[in-house]
């Protein structure tokens, strides 16, 4: 009936070797954490586990962590490098902290590597507070008083659904960009 369309194909079982490649070839793409490659590595398995029910992954778990070790040792991946790369990232992209924090808590960073990295920069909530407005183009950054004000409501939850205190938001929305 449907003549161009291909049948998925089988996944291939997984060997120390297949696995290895996997994760250089993730790793060549992306920056990622430790805990990010386990988790792509570990689904490679449990898909082929899934469709062969006689297979036993239990090998193929212990070779992710030899791989993730061969991996660190040659620093190929690194949670300290991954953490700096991804909040300044999102800095530049007017994320609030609380934001970044769940996004690399996600990614399997632990919160005192995250809070270290937060000391290491030069962070302030309102600068990035201001940028986020900025490219929104809401409260301060509205051209026109009125609808400035008819929408003060709607731009302060916008502010806090992202993650900013509301001193700093409101801080922003009464801002006058013109004596800034």
């Amino acid at each position: 009936m449907f003549p161009n369309k291909t049948k998925k194909s089988m996944p291939k079982i997984p060997t120390k070797v297949r696995l290895r490649n996997i994760a250089l070839y993730y790793l060549e793409r992306y920056e990622t954490s430790v805990e990010n490659l386990r988790s792509v590595l570990k689904k490679r398995i449990n898909k082929y586990a899934f469709v062969n029910k006689d297979y036993s992954p239990e090998q193929a778990y212990q070779w992710v962590e030899e791989i993730i070790e061969e991996c660190i040792t040659h620093h190929f991946v690194c949670d300290e490098r991954f953490t700096e790369f991804k909040i300044n990232s999102y800095l530049r992209a007017g994320k609030s902290k609380r934001y970044i924090e769940q996004k690399l808590k996600a990614k399997g960073i632990d919160a005192s590597l995250i809070e270290n990295s937060f000391d290491n920069i030069d962070y302030s909530e309102y600068d990035t507070a201001l940028n986020f407005a900025r490219k929104k183009k809401i409260a301060c950054f509205r051209g026109d008083d009125n609808i400035r004000q008819e929408m003060r409501q709607k731009d302060l939850a916008t502010l806090i659904r992202a993650g900013f205190d509301f001193d700093i938001a409101s801080e922003i929305l009464n801002k006058d960009i013109n004596n800034s």
